[in-house]
């Protein structure tokens, strides 16, 4: 069983930042896929960002250039930095991870077997 909390999220300003964390559980974090997806009032979960276990990355096409997806083995711990906030970035972020995938950058969420409760981040205009 592996658990998955959110941290970082809150209220910024357009243009802004913020750097989100998902902590983990579990003895073999490095072997995971990671992800971050979001949801916003009224829409559909939809991908954000992911990392392989080698540290391949992908980055929804609304994001590149501006988030960072990272992971910390060593904390057990996966990170999204977000720069150049824009209104439309406003959702809950969640993160996820997939223990039989490993080697694998995995964009649709229903891949994933385990979540996190979420983190609201807010940007004003």
């Amino acid at each position: 069983q592996v658990q998955l909390v959110e941290s970082g999220g809150g209220l910024v300003q357009a243009g802004g930042s913020l750097r989100l964390s998902c902590a983990a559980s579990g003895r073999t974090f490095s072997n995971y896929a990671l992800g971050w997806f979001r949801q916003a009032p009224g829409k559909e979960r939809e991908f954000v960002s992911a990392i392989s276990s080698s540290g391949h990355t992908d980055y929804a096409e609304s994001v590149a250039g501006r988030f960072t997806i990272s992971r910390d083995n060593a904390r057990k711990t996966e990170y999204l930095q977000m720069n150049s906030l824009k209104p439309e970035d406003t959702a809950v972020y969640y993160c996820a991870a997939d223990t039989r995938h490993t080697m694998l950058v995995i964009t649709t969420p229903t891949v994933y077997d385990y979540w996190g409760q979420g983190t609201q981040v807010t940007v004003s205009s």
